[in-house]
């Protein structure tokens, strides 16, 4: 039961109170895990192209690309916390009157400070925090050697200092280059011109907290007069934030709602599946989607850029198919080949599985079926092959009315305590590193609704603390996975060097963060 302070709370959100009690059941009730059939492999799934196709598919986008309307959607709310989490084990547990970095790594199991404090000025803020730290310290380089690596960090992320674990990953410095340093969202605005760009014009929209925006928007302004001059591209960059109204209320131990200390509710953001909103107001033909951290310096983009225009080349040529036979399909004038044709290309093109049953149906009955299944928004998803890493997977899902199709599942909807689901996963050769092109219009050129092609049995529940106090935490369908349940997906392979995610702050001194 809600009090009447609580209603006026969640309907201030612009939540109804119906969503609200639907969450706590959910919460209470547990989540639904997805029921894996096998997982999506090489010619099963997922598609592989040898040299000669890949240009076809290249050629294809780049003789479309001017006649599109493009953008490049970028998921950039993430802070830089978590960049940085063996520097906060660092500042909180190391004592340089007692101990060096050796000793304190060795203590603490700890290689990652041996092997940022080895190799500080090969970051691209090396110049910057070392100006800072002398500018503030004055007697810095007679300081000992185990001094100067503690202040050198909390000049870093010390919100009296640089403040770096405030700021969004989009705006660290990423990348060191002989004149100038480049944050990740500077060099997005360049990667974007390589293949997210049409007629001298790259369109970005990203995804930011709204604390950051203000920020993202100065550096906008910094960088925008010599990076269109140097690109000769005008750049159209829009922000959002994720939307009030999809934050999600979470559960303590006794199934009571977590309040805070005055006595409100807790909301919480609801993972990144609250961006298929944002998506949703995107009016594009083609929409690339990539993540804030995973982007690479400027003499190997164009290499991994060509994968990007693979995937578009992919979309463009299935969703031509599609726009064909939904217009044929209209007419009405079909014959058994037809049918036929269209069931086919519905399995094998778009991996989806066709009723037992279709054979039989009246040619009405065919037409209403396969309408319904192609006249929807369609991805394309690069996939690379397995190494370990975190993230979705490409599988075959069933869902509880027994239909078959293709998901990017999270390990975190796999219920691991079934032996036939671990067995699959076991057999898993590839995973999403987040590298998508949608097609998000339909054959008369409108747009879908994305809201109505979401699974809401994909939502995750999580375990997170809160104030000392653990609570079930609920987040929304991910948004390349239950928010695109009931997409047409093709996933195909991709190599491993188009995925460079910066995790922690030592990933940018891997080659492909670091100017050759």
């Amino acid at each position: 039961m809600f009090s009447d302070k609580d209603i006026q709370q969640i309907k201030s959100k612009g939540i109804t109170i119906e969503q609200v009690s639907a969450q706590v059941s959910r919460l209470k009730n547990g989540m639904t895990f997805s029921n894996l059939v096998a997982a999506a492999t090489i010619g099963k799934g997922i598609e592989s192209y040898d040299t000669k196709e890949t240009q076809e598919f290249l050629k294809l986008y780049e003789a479309k690309q001017s006649q599109l309307s493009i953008v490049k959607f970028v998921p950039a709310s993430g802070a830089a916390t978590r960049m940085f989490k063996f520097l906060f084990q660092f500042l909180n547990n190391f004592n340089p009157l007692k101990e060096n970095i050796a000793t304190y790594a060795e203590r603490k199991n700890d290689a990652l400070i041996t092997l940022f404090t080895e190799n500080l000025e090969k970051f691209p803020f090396y110049k910057e925090v070392n100006a800072r730290v002398k500018k503030e310290n004055p007697d810095f380089d007679t300081l000992p050697e185990a001094e100067k690596h503690l202040l050198f960090v909390k000049t870093m992320l010390d919100a009296k200092g640089l403040n770096y674990s405030f700021l969004p990953k989009g705006l660290l410095p990423f990348h060191k280059y002989r004149n100038a340093v480049k944050t990740a969202f500077e060099e997005h605005l360049f990667e974007s011109t390589l293949y997210a760009s049409s007629n001298g014009k790259a369109n970005l929209h990203f995804t930011v907290s709204k604390n950051h925006q203000l920020y993202f928007s100065n550096e906008l302004s910094r960088i925008r007069e010599a990076i269109e001059e140097k690109t000769n591209t005008t750049f159209n960059v829009s922000f959002s934030y994720q939307n009030e109204a999809t934050e999600t209320v979470a559960l303590k131990a006794d199934n009571d709602v977590f309040r805070k200390e005055d006595g409100t509710i807790l909301f919480r953001p609801a993972g990144h599946g609250a961006l298929i909103e944002n998506l949703n107001t995107l009016n594009n033909d083609i929409i690339f989607i990539k993540n804030i951290d995973n982007i690479v310096v400027s003499n190997l983009n164009e290499n991994v850029s060509n994968y990007k225009k693979l995937l578009a080349g992919v979309l463009i040529e299935a969703q031509e198919k599609v726009f064909t036979y939904l217009n044929k399909l209209d007419t009405g004038n079909l014959d058994d080949t037809d049918f036929k044709v269209i069931a086919l290309f519905l399995r094998y093109r778009l991996n989806v599985p066709i009723h037992e049953g279709f054979d039989d149906y009246t040619p009405k009955e065919k037409i209403i079926y396969l309408k319904e299944r192609l006249n929807r928004p369609i991805r394309v998803c690069g996939m690379v092959k397995n190494q370990g890493e975190p993230g979705g997977g490409p599988f075959w899902v069933k869902d509880d009315k027994g239909n078959v199709s293709l998901q990017i599942v999270e390990f975190a909807q796999i219920n691991f305590s079934k032996k036939n689901q671990q067995s699959i996963v076991y057999k898993a050769t590839h995973f999403n590193p987040t590298d998508l092109v949608c097609g998000v219009k339909n054959y008369k050129g409108e747009k879908f609704d994305l809201s109505k092609y979401i699974d809401p049995e994909a939502a995750f529940i999580t375990t997170k603390t809160q104030n000392g106090v653990d609570i079930d935490a609920l987040e929304l369908p991910g948004l390349w996975n239950g928010s695109m349940a009931y997409w047409n997906s093709i996933f195909v392979e991709v190599p491993l060097e188009t995925f460079n995610p910066v995790k922690t702050v030592n990933d940018l001194l891997k080659p492909v963060h670091q100017v050759s």
